[in-house]
């Protein structure tokens, strides 16, 4: 992320943080980060993992989007790259997203928040992706749903892959 988008993030987070009561050790430890990492995030350094964003999101009771909606760019990390598209004020709450990932990547996300449904809709590449143990091939045009609240994966091969995801909260984070 640039300092711009870092700057963004640590400002949002630290807001939504202050606005619900929660401390800086109580967010830290529920999202399992260090204090002086959260501090250095909520002042806009750092790096902040993927995974550690949505910890972030599920300790806060928020979904992802809404964490990383005010940001003008994308996140990511080691070849992963998203961008939120659109987050549903609606219930149950929708965020879409833009993902992107660089040939021959592994990335290994863990569980979102109970009753979470993600559906992954390849526009180019190959992916495999799903539940860690019952991972799907998929090809352009092609789609896969699963619930969301149990570690999965994506893994690309030899091209970039580019996808739609949809999240749904059937339950508040």
């Amino acid at each position: 992320m640039d300092q711009s988008t870092l700057n963004t993030l640590g400002r949002h987070l630290q807001a939504m943080r202050q606005a619900k009561g929660i401390s800086l050790s109580q967010l830290a430890a529920g999202a399992g980060i260090a204090k002086s990492n959260l501090s250095r995030l909520e002042q806009g350094n750092g790096n902040p993992t993927l995974d550690t964003i949505w910890r972030l999101a599920k300790q806060l009771n928020v979904p992802f989007g809404a964490l990383v909606q005010p940001l003008n760019g994308s996140v990511g990390e080691k070849g992963v790259e998203v961008k939120q598209i659109d987050q549903g004020k609606d219930s149950p709450n929708v965020d879409a997203y833009w993902m992107s990932i660089a040939p021959n990547t592994l990335r290994q996300a863990e569980a979102h928040a109970g009753g979470t449904q993600e559906t992954i809709s390849l526009i180019s590449g190959t992916l495999t992706a799903g539940l860690v143990d019952a991972p799907e091939d998929l090809q352009p045009g092609q789609r896969i749903t699963f619930n969301a609240d149990s570690p999965h994966l994506y893994k690309t091969g030899k091209d970039w892959a580019t996808c739609l995801i949809t999240i749904v909260y059937t339950e508040t984070n």
